[in-house]
């Protein structure tokens, strides 16, 4: 079914929406820096994981995850947190050694307070979504029952020299099953700086993008990710989409076939008050969403 933004959805398709991504456990010692912390809540997280799991949450839809699984007790309350949010986890199932892996990854994420923004960092050690490669999925079964769409991002493309090509081999089988392609730049330069660089995330991601339906990316994202030269004027606020919407004649240049380009807007007046807004490029024509005050209780994942 073709709809107004060119995409064909597949309404008959037995899942709406799959991601291909790793999977996190995050602790989180709420306002206390971790240099004065004592406890810790766990959640579980990861940049396209929280797609699906908000769409499943959200909005009921039939949502699946395909990522890396490792059989121990942190593998074990991951997987424990995915079926709760209500996502069909796909996995690649790994055995831990009992001394250093393979791991799930841990994300250590204080949520800041007043002018003290959140802090975040990681330990992505022997990680096993770093692991996948060609042939770990069998995307002939994952799709068989059809798909509407089809997401992953630039945190899990980073991780390894693997994982780009894991993407683009989902991105096809995706495209042969009939779904809508999506790709979230989310661009991390500490995490590419570990094997790759920018010049390589640049490599990896245009491979990627060539066979997307819709990009997510700000300007950033654009620039490092793509390597899609920045605009001579800068924008007059981080509310101020002139910039954004200026470099999308360079992506569609380059990328043809992308429908659809979009991005949120930011300004942080406070770490607990921000100012919120979204922008889209949908087929030659731009949409503005209303900026909305926000009062934030936890950033990550927004």
């Amino acid at each position: 079914m073709s709809s107004a933004d060119g995409l064909n959805i597949n309404t008959k398709a037995a899942m709406d929406f799959i991601s291909l991504g790793a999977l996190v456990h995050r602790l989180d010692p709420g306002i206390v820096p971790f240099r004065k912390a004592t406890e810790c809540k766990i959640h579980v997280s990861g940049g396209e994981f929280n797609v699906a799991a908000n769409l499943a949450d959200c909005f009921k839809l039939n949502t699946g995850i395909a990522t890396a699984m490792v059989e121990y007790p942190i593998g074990d309350l991951i997987a424990e947190r995915v079926k709760a949010m209500g996502v069909k986890p796909f996995y690649k199932k790994f055995k831990h050694n009992g001394v250093n892996g393979p791991n799930m990854a841990t994300v250590f994420s204080d949520r800041g307070l007043g002018v003290r923004a959140p802090v975040v960092f990681y330990n992505r050690s022997n990680e096993a979504a770093a692991l996948l490669k060609t042939g770990d999925f069998n995307w002939d079964e994952i799709f068989a029952g059809g798909v509407k769409w089809f997401h992953s991002g630039g945190i899990f493309a980073s991780l390894s020299e693997t994982t780009g090509q894991v993407i683009i081999d989902g991105m096809k089988a995706a495209k042969k099953a009939g779904a809508v392609t999506s790709f979230d730049l989310n661009f991390r330069a500490k995490l590419w700086n570990i094997w790759g660089g920018e010049q390589k995330a640049a490599e990896v991601i245009d491979q990627i993008v060539k066979h997307v339906d819709v990009l997510v990316g700000n300007e950033e994202d654009l620039q490092k990710g793509l390597g899609i030269p920045g605009p001579e004027v800068a924008a007059k606020s981080k509310l101020d989409p002139s910039t954004f919407f200026g470099m999308i004649d360079n992506v569609i240049k380059k990328y043809p076939q992308v429908k659809i380009v979009a991005t949120t807007l930011r300004e942080v007046h406070s770490t607990n008050r921000h100012s919120w807004s979204a922008v889209a490029w949908i087929n030659g024509k731009t949409y503005s969403a209303p900026t909305a005050a926000l009062d934030v209780y936890d950033r990550v994942g927004g």
